[in-house]
Formats: C-alpha cells, structure tokens, sequence
C-alpha cells in the first residue's frame, strides 16, 4: 500500500517511520528540514536559550554565596550561532533515522489533486494520506501587526532587545519572558486576559516571583496598535520591539474543500485520526487537538496504524504539560474537576536545586485529590518535575489511585516531592 505523509515534524516523521515499519510503502514530504517547529524554531530553541540562563543565573548565585567570583558576560550572536550548528546536527540524525527506517523523503511544497500528491512537478499517487503540517504562529488582528514579530525570527536576531513588549499569555509568552528577561531585556506581559490561566494561581504566583520577577505583566488589556520600537494599549504607550507569543493557526489550507475543518482552521478528526475523507488522516498541530510535541507523536503512530487497517484510538487523558524555565513547570489536569482534597509540599534540596536551599527557593507541588482517591490535578516545580510528570501520567491513565503510592519508592537524591505528597494523602481515608 502506498501511503503518503506531508510534513516532516514530530507527528509526520513518526507517522511515516510506523507506517514504513508495518511493511508499507512510505513517502515523507517535508517543505523545509525534517523535525518541524518543535526542533527548528520552537522547543528546542527555547531549550537552548534556557540552558544559557540557567548557567548565568546559577553563576550570578554562586557568586553572591562568595563561591566563585567573576562576573559572567555572553555573546548572543554566539549563542544563536550555536543554537542553530546544535539543531542542524540534530536535523540530519533525524534525516537519517528517518531513511534508515525505510521512508524514502521528498523536500518540497506539495499539492493535493484527487487521490494524488504533486510535488516538485512530480504526481505522486496514494492509497491513504496523512496530513500532519503543524501550525505557524497566530497573528492577532492588530493595527501595526507586521511591525512584531515572532518565535520564528528569535535565532534572527542579532542583539538583545533593550526592551520587549510580548503580545501572549500563555507558555511560549512566559518562557520568553524568562530567556529575555534574564538576559538583560526590560520586558512586558501584555495579556487579554489571565496570565497562564493554566496553572494553579500558588503555582503562577510562584512562577511570577522566582522566575520572572522583573518582568511586567498586564492582564486584561487590549492592543490599540503596534509601532516599530513601542505600543499603545488603553492609550498608553509603551516602548519595546513586540513579539507575538498568541498561539498558533494551524497549517490546513492544503486541505481546503477536501476535508472537513473546524472553526480555528483546524482539520477535524476523530480519536482515530480519520478525517471527513475515508482515506485521508491528519495529525500534530494542524488538527489542533492541543500544542504538545509528544501528543503529536503519538498521534501519527495512531493515524500510522489506522491508515494501514489497524484500529487504534488516541487516548487523550491525563496529558502531562511542562513550561521550560530555570526549575520545569510541570503540570496535569483530568477532565474530572470535582472538589476535592488539595495540599501542598515545598520541593526538595538536591541535584539542581541544592544551592537554593538557603533562599527558600526549591520548587513546589501541589495536589487536588477527588472523594473516589483520583487525582483531579497535579502541578510540581523542580529540576526534575518534567520527568516524574510523565510516568505519573502513565499511571493515571492505568487506572492507579493515590492508594496504590504508599509503598512507591523514588531513586534518591530527588528533587521531586510529587511522590513525597502523593503517599502522604495515601495515609488520609
């Protein structure tokens, strides 16, 4: 069976890497590098920008503690550069991976005609398509609009803005307040309406103290009109370079009049990924289920074995979520919001945060347990809080209880006290 996959990020290299190793044959199409936004301008440039800042501010504190004492001074034209060398030699592991697995990759802008793909002039039939094209960044209605800019142009720029104005409020808006801010940048929040309205508000406070404490932040305020170096929101000017920070449009305009899409320009799908056309499937970003690289993997294996006859469905609960900041900002949420039991435990010294000891500064967990010992939320800072995050989810998705933690044994030292908190409410009938 022939089958085609457009896009070559998280959900359509492994969509197409499933399908190859299922026997099929397998076309991968990808417009510019293999590994989509989440290596080429997203996540993965913030990771690099963030393992900068930690090393500055873990420098700046070891100074003031008399352990080392020289001042730290960077170059960001170097950083990016490097940024940049770094992603390059991770898109050609991931190219050859990719071929290696069977996928034989075309680069180009493809076109769909009836049953068929053309790219490069080239008419490339299929049997079953899976469209996974992701998503570019959500450009608000604003007066001024191409006087911002976006995440795809930070590895552009060629200093740090003296001062920053980001239009956004949720993720992207908080860990670029964070690289930015650390780096010398005067940055503003402006929000429409609540700051990282996804978190607990211990949670957020904590964040906005710890992490981002020179930063600015406006809630509840409307964009008039965005200049070249300022803005003007509720007739007051502020200056800066603006950066959009909004979310994202999804990437579906191939799709147009073929498939079914939604109000936010989505392509519809249901949990097996199937489209309105009985042979086409859509994944990642572009069928706008949630912005979360992982997910979106998952998601093109699920569409991989339905386009080759095995059933499979995407399971979508208890998705783990994380903010990439000094400390990981981790955090899940069941669809299940019942009232419930809610306590909260500091985080604890030890790799990562040992030095922070003394400053009171070493993360913290909280969590809201339901009458039936279910876990309704979970929210944890710590060094290590992203990795826990996810076995944690696994098992919310089996069915496991706070209960079924009392004996849990974690590999010591550990920064993390999800554990720590979850067999403590496992003692409490």
């Amino acid at each position: 069976m022939d089958i085609v996959v457009i896009g070559g990020g998280p959900a359509g290299r492994t969509a197409s890497i499933e399908a190859a190793s299922l026997g099929e044959n397998v076309t991968l199409i990808e417009r510019n590098e293999v590994g989509g936004t989440c290596l080429n301008e997203g996540c993965m440039v913030v990771c690099g920008l963030n393992d900068v800042v930690k090393f500055l501010e873990d420098a700046k504190n070891f100074k003031n503690l008399g352990i080392i004492n020289d001042d730290y001074n960077f170059s960001f034209n170097n950083v990016t550069k490097g940024v940049k060398e770094t992603i390059n030699k991770i898109i050609k592991v991931l190219e050859y991976e990719t071929k290696d697995a069977g996928v034989k990759v075309l680069k180009g802008t493809a076109e769909l005609k009836n049953n068929s793909v053309i790219v490069n002039n080239e008419n490339i039939e299929y049997d079953k398509l899976i469209i996974a094209t992701g998503a570019r960044p959500f450009i608000p209605e604003i007066e001024g609009a191409e006087n911002a800019i976006t995440y795809k142009d930070i590895l552009n720029l060629t200093e740090i803005p003296e001062e920053l104005i980001i239009i956004g409020s949720g993720v992207i808006a908080a860990e670029f307040a964070n690289i930015f801010s650390h780096f010398g940048s005067k940055v503003h929040i402006l929000c429409r309406n609540e700051f990282l309205s996804v978190l607990d508000n211990d949670i957020k406070q904590y964040v906005v103290k710890h992490f981002i404490p020179d930063v600015i932040i406006h809630e509840n305020v409307q964009t008039n009109k965005i200049y070249k170096n300022y803005i003007s929101i509720n007739n007051t000017e502020i200056s800066g370079k603006t950066l959009f920070a909004a979310g994202m449009t999804p990437n579906s305009e191939i799709a147009a009049n073929i498939v079914g899409t939604g109000e936010r320009g989505h392509i519809v799908i249901d949990n097996r990924m199937q489209t309105s056309h009985e042979n086409i499937y859509a994944a990642g970003d572009v069928a706008g289920k949630t912005g979360n690289t992982p997910i979106s993997r998952a998601e093109g294996v699920i569409a991989a074995r339905n386009a080759c006859g095995i059933y499979s469905e995407m399971d979508y609960k208890f998705i783990p979520y994380a903010i990439n900041l000094y400390y990981d900002v981790a955090f899940l949420n069941s669809d299940n919001q019942d009232e419930g039991m809610e306590g909260y435990i500091p985080g604890s010294g030890g790799p990562g945060s040992f030095w922070r000891v003394l400053e009171g500064m070493t993360g913290l967990t909280k969590i809201n347990v339901n009458e039936n010992r279910d876990i309704n939320n979970l929210y944890s800072i710590s060094p290590s809080s992203r990795t826990s995050m996810a076995y944690i989810s696994k098992l919310m998705r089996e069915g496991q209880k706070i209960d079924n933690f009392d004996d849990f044994m974690e590999v010591h030292p550990s920064t993390d006290a999800i554990y720590k908190l979850i067999r403590f409410f496992a003692r409490f009938e």
